[in-house]
């Protein structure tokens, strides 16, 4: 019993869930017109469980495509599905119980766009960027879209449309992918290329995607980080904190380009993990 519970939740990748709620909840709080004092702390709650539960869908739908992949990738081949532990089947169930449940959550305790967000989101992730994996490096482009999505689910949560603002945290998180996904593409190249995952191009081009997919891509997330502060939607702290970061993060962007070592790949991946919290904690506690 145990250890089912344990594989059930593996396959909802709790890991993945933390940044789609700590990026959901900081678009529902710069979102919402309302002060400390009567922040709608239960909606944020609700929207905060209803887009996990999609997450969590889409995490199962995904390894359920995937599980003959899975199992000729070492990092993955011990993955419930993948591995035998639980069923096709189960995991079917699963996954659409999850999606489902999460979508008409959102639409009740939200509303209607929050849930059509959520649904869309799952649909781009599981059935466009997931076949995409074993056909085009370009890949990483299309399913950077239903990443970036969650900043927007939170704000239509709090506020049923879709300002300008929203659209700025779409942006960082958007571009913020590239130097988090390309050093794992790296890292784990030769399992991918054994599954049949295009991550990489082959050959020569692969050195010049890998340097320009995330020089580009941290340059421009340079310029998207001081977005907010430009449209007013946060101050000057969040503007100096949001450069410093980004500063770091372009160092270890340029380091992985010019070396393309798995030291340096490892390097950028730290750093990337560490960078979103920190910038959306503080964009969230300079809110103007």
């Amino acid at each position: 019993m145990t250890r089912a519970v344990s594989d059930y939740w593996a396959l909802t990748k709790p890991e993945v869930n933390f940044l789609i709620v700590v990026t959901t909840a900081a678009g529902f709080w710069m979102g919402t017109t309302a002060g400390l004092a009567d922040f709608p702390w239960m909606a944020l709650l609700h929207t905060l469980a209803g887009t996990a539960l999609v997450g969590s869908g889409a995490a199962v739908l995904n390894q359920l495509i995937e599980r003959p992949y899975d199992a000729r990738m070492r990092r993955t081949a011990q993955r419930p599905i993948a591995s035998g532990r639980i069923t096709p089947s189960h995991a079917l169930w699963f996954g659409v119980a999850l999606s489902v449940t999460g979508a008409a959550y959102l639409a009740v305790s939200a509303n209607v766009l929050a849930s059509v967000l959520a649904a869309l989101t799952l649909i781009g992730y599981v059935f466009v960027y997931t076949p995409l994996k074993r056909i085009t490096p370009l890949c990483m482009w299309v399913g950077a879209v239903p990443g970036a999505a969650p900043p927007l689910i939170g704000w239509a949560a709090a506020s049923g449309q879709l300002d300008p603002g929203a659209w700025e945290l779409f942006a960082i998180v958007f571009l913020w992918q590239f130097p988090h996904f390309t050093p794992i593409a790296w890292m784990y190249r030769e399992d991918y290329a054994r599954a049949g995952y295009a991550m990489l191009p082959s050959g020569g081009a692969r050195n010049q995607f890998v340097i320009w997919s995330t020089l580009a891509a941290s340059a421009g997330l340079l310029v998207a980080a001081m977005l907010p502060t430009v449209s007013g939607l946060s101050g000057f702290a969040y503007f100096g904190g949001a450069l410093a970061f980004g500063a770091v993060l372009w160092h270890y962007s340029v380091m992985f380009a010019l070396r393309r070592t798995n030291v340096a790949a490892r390097q950028l991946l730290v750093a990337s993990i560490a960078y979103l919290p920190a910038t959306f904690a503080l964009l969230v506690l300079d809110k103007r």
